[in-house]
């Protein structure tokens, strides 16, 4: 079995490749559905602050966590938790923790490739005309119905994610963030002036930015603090695993911050990006997914030019679901290359097609795809694998070991994140497990 140490582990060529994959990884396709969905059933503004406070005081804290212990360690996120287990004194039966943030990647990449070809359907939609075709909802109603269609675009988007991960950190990853990144941001900003000048945007921005401190409930603040934790990847061991290519050099607070702060802000301007057009048109805001698959089309379809806006739309939300697919397969490369003697592309085709097999389930089974593997990952292995890398990060880790992998803060701000990270991170993550998990299965009576 081989193993790769240290020395022979690769390192991100630039400051710029490493933070474009990781906001690649944590923007996707939840900051362009799951944020506006979140934010329309919960208040609005309301949830938008709420929101932002999550992202600061638990989502970040995590997030930086993972970077550091992946740079520590300069191993996969299993090999990563071991290493810093046994450094600590602790038992390496700590290394589950990149047991589950590895499964969980694994099981979100299974239901999120069949999404994303979705995605890349409606997106050749739109560019060859297809959106005027069809009355309301007839498009995705066809695609659905056809299961060689779904798998068909499900196994595309498999092929393209595999080829990338296969041609390693530098000549896969790494190229493809560094083009597809910015296309996007530039995508994103074109589409979003667009929809504001034809649109309802004096609606969008007071639902957004004016917040009404009557409408934040409990409620609301769990569901703020669920999408945070959901929107900036941590959980999954991507960040871990990322943070395993970064050299010494890398300031890990500014970082984490850029990355955080980069996906809120992705979240707010696909807002300023659908939300103008929904009011326009008289949608619910709180349509989830159907907003998208369902409403967005009918509506391209009656503008001029609508096509060529709707394709570009889902080739935006592509691109914003193969960055994260990418992480997502790294996560599971980088554990075989190190465990194994697969290479990055045999890992990541032996990868791609177990993760295509369950995909081509979950086409072929709704309740297998919706209701078993998508809870499993999304509420279950995610918010457990944060919890345990709070307490790990914070408990177990030394304070030392930390604070080295954290000079660059000041004393007070390095204070405030352990804090957070010991105290705040895990009472807030573990009571969103409980009730989640309670409201999903009643678990614990009620």
């Amino acid at each position: 079995m081989a193993s790769l140490s240290p020395g022979q582990h690769a390192h991100w060529s630039s400051r710029f490749a490493f933070v474009m994959a990781a906001v690649g990884s944590s923007v996707g396709l939840g900051n362009l559905w799951r944020f506006p969905f979140q934010t329309g059933e919960n208040g609005g503004s309301a949830f938008v602050l709420v929101y932002l406070f999550c992202v600061a005081l638990v989502a970040y804290p995590v997030l930086n966590a993972e970077l550091s212990i992946g740079r520590n360690a300069q191993l996969s996120a299993v090999g990563a938790t071991r290493k810093m287990a046994h450094n600590s004194g602790a038992s390496t039966r700590w290394s589950i923790v990149g047991w589950f943030g590895m499964i969980g990647a694994f099981l979100i990449l299974c239901t999120y490739s069949v999404i994303a070809g979705q995605v890349m359907a409606f997106s050749a939609m739109g560019f060859l005309g297809e959106f005027g075709s069809s009355p309301v909802g007839e498009a995705p109603v066809s695609l659905y119905n056809s299961i060689p269609v779904q798998i068909f675009w499900h196994s595309l988007f498999i092929v393209l994610t595999v080829l990338i991960v296969a041609r390693g950190l530098k000549g896969g990853i790494e190229q493809a963030v560094t083009i597809l990144m910015p296309l996007f941001f530039v995508m994103l900003i074109g589409l979003s002036v667009f929809s504001l000048l034809r649109g309802d945007a004096l609606e969008t921005l007071n639902y957004l930015f004016a917040p009404d401190f009557t409408k934040i409930t409990p409620g609301v603040v769990l569901a703020a603090l669920g999408q945070a934790l959901f929107s900036v990847s941590v959980g999954s061991a991507i960040m871990i695993t990322y943070g395993s290519y970064l050299p010494r050099s890398e300031n890990l607070g500014t970082s984490s911050a850029i990355i955080a702060g980069s996906d809120t802000l992705v979240a707010l301007i696909a807002g300023l990006m659908i939300f103008p057009i929904v009011f326009l048109v008289g949608i619910d805001p709180a349509s989830g997914m159907g907003l998208i698959f369902n409403a967005l089309p009918a509506v391209f379809a009656d503008m001029a030019f609508g096509n060529m806006v709707g394709g570009a739309f889902f080739f935006l939300a592509f691109i914003a679901a193969l960055t994260s697919s990418i992480s997502l397969l790294q996560v599971i490369v980088a554990w075989a290359e190190e465990h194994t003697d697969m290479s990055a592309g045999m890992a990541a085709t032996v990868a791609g097609a177990l993760v295509w097999m369950v995909g081509v389930g979950a086409v072929y089974s709704p309740v297998f795809g919706g209701a078993f593997v998508d809870v499993l990952s999304g509420e279950i292995f995610l918010p457990i694998t944060a919890f345990l890398v709070a307490v790990f990060a914070g408990w177990v880790i030394p304070k030392a070991t930390m604070r080295h992998e954290n000079s660059e803060m000041s004393e007070g701000v390095f204070s405030l994140w352990r804090f957070l990270l010991r105290y705040v991170c895990p009472i807030v993550i573990g009571a969103i497990l409980v009730l989640g998990l309670n409201a999903r299965f009643g678990v614990f009576g009620g």
